[in-house]
């Protein structure tokens, strides 16, 4: 009786692990909607109405507390020159200031010391360009760089180039789907470029007995995006 106990017990424990447990529940993958990737570009052309230059001193001393000096009193003046020409004084911004030494020919003997100021101006009329560097110059600036020239509200022109550059991503997206008998639907993933100022027609200022010219030329200004487009 005892052997037939086990033998039931035995039975009904390969009953129960014969019997399976309930897959759980899975939903069902989605699809991958079909889709082509394009790029599109856009572009708004502009006339700069702003400038940036950089106007700095060298002088020289015998030590580097004294080069140092003088280019302290010339660089002075300057600043006070940009800002009688009409520069405010928040565009005004130190980016240079060093001192170093000056050898002789053969680089064994310091032969005295080279101070070095220099300031970025940021001009927001245009028309004005010619009249500060003048300015600068007569102060005694005799380093000068630039222009950076820029639109004052380059945001906005650079979205309407984006706008621009999404529709013409469009447009190729368009194409593509009815040469292969598709329509194009919502656009599924996109990706913004960088942005790009290309001077069209750009010429720095040149030194003339008369006031600096400074001309503003022609920018474009463009952008780039990828998107990608449903396809049904």
């Amino acid at each position: 009786m005892k052997l037939a106990a086990l033998a039931a017990v035995l039975l009904a424990a390969a009953a129960f692990a014969g019997v399976g447990l309930p897959d759980p529940a899975r939903s069902a993958e989605a699809e991958t909607p079909a889709g082509v990737t394009v790029n599109g570009s856009g572009a708004v052309q502009s006339v700069p109405d702003r400038a940036e230059f950089s106007f700095g001193v060298q002088t020289q001393g015998r030590t580097a507390a004294q080069a140092l000096n003088a280019n302290a009193a010339e660089m002075r003046r300057v600043i006070d020159a940009l800002r009688g020409a009409g520069v405010a004084a928040a565009d005004i911004q130190t980016t240079q200031v060093t001192v170093s030494p000056t050898t002789s020919s053969d680089g064994q003997t310091i032969t005295g010391y080279n101070a070095i100021n220099t300031v970025s101006a940021r001009i927001r009329d245009l028309g004005a360009s010619g009249r500060v560097i003048d300015a600068a110059v007569a102060a005694g600036a005799n380093q000068v760089y630039g222009p950076s020239l820029t639109r004052s509200d380059r945001t906005e022109l650079y979205r309407q180039a984006l706008r621009e550059a999404y529709a013409d991503a469009r447009a190729k997206a368009q194409a593509l789907a009815a040469a292969s008998g598709q329509t194009v639907g919502r656009a599924l993933a996109m990706q913004e470029g960088g942005v790009v100022a290309i001077p069209l027609m750009d010429r720095a200022a040149g030194a003339e007995v008369a006031q600096t010219p400074v001309e503003p030329g022609t920018q474009s200004i463009e952008a780039q995006v990828t998107v990608t487009f449903a396809l049904s």
